[in-house]
């Protein structure tokens, strides 16, 4: 594809706020994610975009590098810049984030360590369903359309938060199909290309994705927004995301102190903070419930859901914030989307109060599988430093030696999938790391661990660097 051809696609690319760079860099991953570039399409030489667009060409190198940066395209001296995914890049070790094509395919026998998420649905979840059908049975006046959420559920919410002892009022509550529609949603509302946004290095790689679809610069800041004050007079973010409780993917958890810090400091400050709440559930057996960060400032956002203390097929998430806050996120959703599914929000508000036989059950589950996964790599690929946590869902792994992307693509080879860090941090520092979950079966969990080894006996690090995809993951 030509310069003047990609042109013709790009329309009007820098109309917006922001950096050109970061502008141009937007409406191209717009055309990548939309399929209007397939993988493998070359894109023009930097100096001959540049000519065409009427811009420097830093302008083009810079979005080059960002997409590059975010594993979309590939970039290689001689061959040109294409966009990432062609089978040629794949057999130059350049990944198109194959382990996540295992979510869209069949498994084809490969061990999934790199989404996190339970694997079926609990019994309390099918006793919810049968308990709520009557209640569905009798509903009469009502056409089924609630973008905020159905009543029943922002009540059961409510008193969710309340229990809490975070006070709540049901105009402070949007129920979403899932924690990602809200963040989602979060960054439409908030940022406008060139915005910065305060994120953790790591952090959940599906915020970043919302925040780039949205043309955001992410800033990095240390686990638990370590030095927000001072990032906030640098970089004047309009939003900060953190998740202070069972960190993704390390685990860490914020102390109390920390939390009212934070939540003060950014309200001071008049900078909306989301506080993701998704995994405040999966503490180990005697971990209390940590605290949200809206117990500290009524101004937090906090993004809450049942996908990974229940099941990922009840696409139930919410936000709770400040009620002209979600007048807002209820009008840019109602365009889009004009609510969910009646049923699985009723069956949502009778499991809510419900929780804690099966919090305790899953959390024994998750405290023996997290052990016996430690065991495993300990026995087995001893050299790794694999820290223990105390709850969530995943071990943040430091390779000795190579980087995760590379080493990934070797596991998938051996048939498992893990998650490589480079993809989960804006600022560079975690591409030694891999992500994975210890949700699995004990017997699968051993399994993954012996491919695991034969895939590091066979590994050999490529001589430079490979650039590790910001492809989503949950």
């Amino acid at each position: 594809m030509g310069p003047i051809d990609l042109t013709e696609q790009l329309g009007r690319w820098s109309a917006g706020r922001g950096p050109l760079y970061v502008l141009l860099a937007a409406r191209l991953r717009r055309l990548i994610n939309d399929g209007g570039l397939p993988p493998g399409t070359p894109l023009p030489p930097d100096r001959a975009l540049a000519s065409v667009l009427s811009v420097g060409r830093n302008t083009v190198v810079a979005a080059y590098d960002l997409l590059h940066q975010e594993g979309r395209i590939v970039r290689r001296q001689g061959s040109g810049t294409r966009v990432a995914g062609s089978a040629s890049a794949a057999a130059h070790d350049v990944t198109s984030a194959p382990v996540f094509l295992h979510l869209l395919e069949p498994r084809d026998g490969v061990i999934l360590l790199a989404c996190a998420a339970p694997d079926s649905p609990p019994p309390e979840l099918v006793e919810a369903y049968e308990r709520v059908l009557p209640e569905l049975a009798a509903t009469t006046g009502d056409i089924g359309y609630h973008p905020s959420g159905h009543v029943t559920l922002r009540r059961a919410i409510t008193e969710h938060y309340e229990r809490r002892g975070v006070p709540t009022e049901p105009d402070q509550i949007l129920v979403t199909n899932g924690a990602q529609q809200a963040l989602s949603l979060l960054a439409r509302a908030f940022v406008r290309p060139g915005d910065h946004v305060l994120v953790e290095a790591p952090t959940y790689p599906g915020a970043l994705e919302a925040f780039r679809d949205e043309a955001a610069v992410p800033r990095p800041l240390p686990v638990g927004l370590c030095g927000f004050e001072a990032a906030v007079r640098e970089h004047r973010p309009t939003l900060a995301y953190s998740i202070p409780s069972f960190h993704n993917p390390t685990g860490a958890v914020l102390s109390p102190l920390s939390r009212r810090r934070l939540a003060e400091t950014a309200a001071a400050a008049d900078v909306p903070l989301i506080d993701d709440e998704v995994l405040i559930d999966l503490g180990f057996p005697g971990e209390e419930t940590p605290p949200p960060l809206a117990a500290y400032a009524d101004t937090v956002i906090s993004v809450g859901s049942l996908s990974k203390i229940v099941w990922g097929g009840l696409r139930i998430g919410w936000v709770r914030a400040p009620a002209p806050v979600i007048t807002r996120l209820a009008r840019l959703r109602a365009v889009h989307d004009l609510g969910g599914d009646i049923l699985a929000q009723l069956a949502a508000a009778d499991l809510l109060p419900r929780l804690g036989a099966l919090r305790r059950r899953w959390a024994e589950q998750r405290e023996a599988r997290h052990d016996h996964l430690l065991a495993q790599l300990a026995r087995h690929l001893p050299d790794w430093d694999a820290p223990p946590v105390r709850g969530g869902q995943t071990l943040w792994v430091r390779l000795p030696y190579g980087d995760g992307t590379s080493f990934a693509q070797a596991a998938i080879r051996h048939r498992v999938a893990v998650l490589p860090g480079g993809g989960l941090d804006v600022s560079g520092q975690s591409g030694a790391y891999v992500r994975i979950h210890f949700l699995a079966p004990v017997d699968e969990l051993s399994e993954a661990v012996r491919r695991l080894a034969e895939a590091w006996r066979t590994y050999s690090p490529p001589a430079r660097r490979v650039t590790s995809p910001a492809a989503m993951a949950v």
